[in-house]
């Protein structure tokens, strides 16, 4: 019987581990927004070789406007994690346009997250974390990555924060 009970946590842990990324946003109930066009000069994604580039995002929300304001004097820092989780949701949206499926990630590399926050404001991993965990429930081990978390005075349009993501694909 415990033989039994050993296998059947191996299969179901094996399971959950194995489930794409787009089964991942199905079972989180996360439907990937349209990406809109650049702002500016500049563009969505630059893909060198099987690296992919993204330019910063901000927290869009589906009507089209953004979470603003600054960490620790118009948003909390849960508001803002949550800023930052639905930045994480708008590159995926970027991610997915630029390659198709998201089955085809081979690593998160490298997260650099901005806060627009107060001067005195210490939190910044904490509210990153809102991209980083997303990332994580997405690709599982795939998804750690290297991050930089730092504070800014100010973003564009007050948005609560930007990030910008690498990506390595595999073909």
């Amino acid at each position: 019987m415990k033989n039994i009970f050993i296998l059947l946590l191996l299969v179901t842990n094996f399971t959950a581990f194995s489930q794409s990324p787009e089964q991942k946003l199905i079972e989180l109930g996360i439907k990937l927004p349209a990406t809109p066009n650049p702002v500016a000069n500049f563009v969505n994604v630059v893909r060198v070789g099987n690296t992919l580039y993204f330019s910063g995002k901000g927290p869009r929300k589906a009507d089209g406007t953004f979470i603003t304001g600054k960490a620790g004097v118009d948003l909390t820092l849960e508001e803002t994690n949550q800023a930052a989780r639905l930045t994480a949701i708008n590159q995926l949206a970027a991610l997915k346009e630029e390659i198709g499926s998201l089955n085809k990630v081979k690593k998160i590399v490298k997260v650099f997250g901005m806060i627009n926050c107060a001067s005195d404001f210490t939190q910044h991993p904490f509210v990153i974390n809102g991209f980083s965990d997303l990332m994580v429930e997405i690709f599982g081990d795939k998804g750690k990555h290297a991050r930089s978390a730092v504070g800014m005075s100010s973003l564009p349009f007050n948005i609560a924060v930007e990030i910008e993501m690498i990506v390595e694909i595999e073909e």
